[in-house]
């Protein structure tokens, strides 16, 4: 016996439909319009990430092989005057330091194409380190190539570590108002033990060995150590005398104020014999070398190097290097 529908009872609700009754076709076509979407998305991405990673090796490659579009390749120009600068504080980081300034020297001294070799140089001197390891360098080189002559010019100082670099060269020009000289080793720091007893601090330090504690900026300088670091100087003081007596022979005209520690104009630098005339790159390259053509074979920072400086990645590390930095040597 069937029942009939009863009015009262709630209606089953009919399915709903599009205006055109293709909902199906059109939810497919949403989807695959929406994979292609995607797909282009990731497409368009893939080859972000790709042109990125090229950028970046190429900047890697840059920073490594230092590509010079100037050009750097001695072949390319026939002979030639092979030019390295070394600019600001000899240390063991920038154009100064012996990792920068040897590899230059080697490749210059290579190069079958380069006549001579100039150091322009511009610096107010630095780690007697440093600098003596580029002074054994040219020494070395020279030796090994006996036709090939190395010169300095001088920008506006060559000092202390500067000139002990110069005085390895063959010959050594200068402009008038050039500051040359200053033949002297110093070490300098601080002590503090007088504003520690107003402060009311007291310094406990613990060492195990008598002479740990050498030269500590916040104990009392003992006679000892300052003697021991007295022999120290003056033995690192004779070493650049002897480079320099070495270096410029005969046309040094050695007064008792020649290693004292003083330095001069040029124009009394080549007067005393601490330089041969003046000059500059141009004018070395073109009338004493005859090879008007100069070559830059200096280790020019990169430009990954450049950018990360350029933001602040450099200021930590600078930091970091002045707070442990101790009392050492200068030539300066």
């Amino acid at each position: 016996m069937s029942e009939t529908p009863r009015s009262d009872l709630p209606h089953e609700t009919p399915a709903l439909t599009l205006p055109n009754g293709n909902w199906e076709r059109d939810t497919l076509e949403r989807l695959v319009f929406a994979t292609v979407n995607e797909r282009r998305a990731a497409r368009r991405w893939g080859i972000f990430f790709k042109l990125s990673f090229l950028l970046l090796a190429f900047f890697a490659l840059w920073s490594l092989y230092d590509f010079n579009f100037t050009g750097a390749d001695g072949d390319l120009v026939g002979k030639h005057t092979a030019l390295i600068e070394i600019k600001g504080e000899i240390e063991d980081e920038g154009s100064g330091s012996a990792d920068v300034v040897i590899p230059a020297l080697n490749k210059a001294f290579s190069d079958l194409q380069s006549v001579a070799i100039v150091l322009r140089i511009n610096s107010p001197g630095g780690s007697p380190v440093q600098a003596g390891i580029v002074v054994d360098e040219i020494q070395r080189l020279k030796r090994g190539y006996p036709h090939k002559k190395v010169y300095v010019v001088v920008d506006e100082i060559c000092a202390s570590g500067g000139y002990y670099i110069a005085a390895a060269a063959d010959q050594i020009y200068v402009n008038k108002a050039s500051i040359v000289g200053s033949v002297g080793v110093l070490m300098d720091g601080f002590g503090f033990t007088g504003t520690m007893e107003k402060l009311g601090v007291e310094r406990r330090l613990l060492t195990a060995g008598e002479n740990k504690g050498f030269l500590d900026p916040f104990s009392p300088q003992s006679d000892k150590h300052k003697a021991h670091a007295q022999s120290m100087l003056n033995e690192i003081h004779q070493q650049f005398i002897a480079v320099v007596r070495s270096g410029r022979g005969a046309r040094l005209k050695e007064t008792p104020e020649t290693f004292s520690g003083l330095f001069w104009s040029g124009a009394r630098a080549v007067d005393m014999g601490l330089a041969d005339g003046f000059g500059t790159v141009e004018t070395v390259a073109r009338d004493v070398i005859k090879a008007e053509d100069v070559v830059d074979y200096t280790a020019h920072e990169g430009l990954p190097e450049r950018v990360l400086k350029k933001f602040g990645a450099a200021v930590g590390a600078g930091a970091i290097k002045t707070l442990h930095a101790g009392s050492r040597p200068s030539v300066r």
